[in-house]
């Protein structure tokens, strides 16, 4: 018998970027516990890839879209949220992580890393707001990064920008809590991704990586994909404005 309290099925879920890295596995896991899923990518090898892996999944929906055009965003949502009847929780995961030091940075590149990373993400919780209100039940959930703890050098524009999801998932927690809404943070730690391959020494980084974890393995999808279906459903209901760190006990605060 299927837990309900921590069911997802049934739930409509956007999730941006979700056609990669850690977002395939998890989109595939929230599949087979009955979720829809609306996917927002711009890669067409990935949601290529995110098709076949899924197959013909009644509950998968994907649009090709480009997260820095707002406006156009905007209207691709309006008509996403028409086809399938609202949006139950958001989870703001694409982001771009350009890497160099700060003073090589144009402030045009800065804005863009604030305009894919934050900005797409609000225009989707806009999105989504109204359908969460009326129905008295929403989830917001924005993935941050463990880069916002400090440590890192050379990504100041992404961890600028993964600090103020942090900052929108508490505001928003208390401005959306009186309509059973709630808004949390996830900040995943160093899990075997494309997003590694800027590191020059893999299995450098690899023992590097396993040097800071309180447990000694990689993350794997699952260990996201567990988090997210909790807070997607009932069994969350409790739990707003918070950072939780699935990052093998690496940062502890």
């Amino acid at each position: 018998m299927k837990d309900r309290f921590a069911s997802i099925e049934g739930r409509t879920i956007l999730y941006t970027g979700a056609a990669g890295g850690l977002g395939l596995p998890t989109v595939l896991e929230m599949l087979d516990q009955g979720a829809r899923i609306v996917v927002l990518d711009n890669d067409p090898d990935k949601i290529e890839a995110l098709q076949s892996a899924a197959g013909p999944a009644a509950g998968l929906t994907i649009a090709r879209c480009d997260l820095s055009d707002l406006s156009g965003l905007a209207a691709t949502l309006s008509d996403l949220s028409d086809k399938v009847g609202g949006f139950d929780a958001v989870i703001n995961n694409a982001a771009i992580y350009p890497a160099k030091p700060f003073e090589d940075f144009t402030i045009e590149e800065i804005q863009a890393v604030q305009r894919i990373n934050v900005d797409s993400g609000i225009v989707c919780v806009q999105a989504a707001l109204p359908t969460m209100k009326a129905r008295g039940w929403g989830r917001i959930i924005n993935i941050s990064s463990i880069t916002f703890s400090g440590g890192w050098e050379n990504l100041t524009p992404y961890v600028q920008s993964k600090g103020a999801l942090i900052a929108l998932a508490r505001s928003w927690a208390r401005e959306f809590g009186k309509y059973g809404i709630t808004a949390n943070a996830v900040s995943p730690g160093a899990f075997p991704t494309d997003a590694e391959k800027i590191h020059a020494d893999p299995e450098g980084y690899a023992r590097f990586v396993l040097d800071h974890q309180a447990i000694k393995r990689r993350g794997t999808p699952r260990d996201m994909a567990g988090v997210l279906m909790f807070l997607v459903s009932d069994a969350s209901g409790f739990v707003t404005g918070q950072t939780i760190n699935v990052d093998g006990g690496w940062v502890m605060t």
